[in-house]
């Protein structure tokens, strides 16, 4: 057995290195852009929708333009509206109402 000798770098050389930098997982951006893309392929297409409010009211039409802070819904029967999105509680694609009841109907 011979004796073995641990190389190993000298800590002066490292120093002279500076410190080594740990590299983090970048968070999350603020702004995915998500809704911007879900409200301007609703737009383009004229998709029917239904907006449910804070109190459970059902509004339905299709969204004109919207902002940070509001949509424009036209309506065929009634005025279009402006509508605060802090009192929407969702929205969603009036065709899936209706592929819901077709489901409802096809299983009874």
């Amino acid at each position: 057995m011979s004796n073995r000798k641990l190389i190993r770098p000298d800590l002066t050389d490292l120093k002279k290195d500076g410190p080594r930098t740990v590299r983090r997982k970048q968070s999350p951006p603020e702004q995915t852009n998500a809704e911007e893309f879900y409200y301007l392929k609703q737009m383009a297409s004229k998709t029917p929708m239904i907006v449910v409010l804070l109190d459970g009211e059902e509004l339905r039409g299709w969204i004109e333009w919207y902002d940070k802070g509001a949509i424009k819904l036209n309506r065929h029967e009634g005025p279009n509206l402006l509508i605060p999105k802090h009192n929407i509680r969702y929205m969603f694609k009036e065709e899936e109402l209706k592929r819901q009841q077709r489901k409802k109907t096809a299983s009874s």
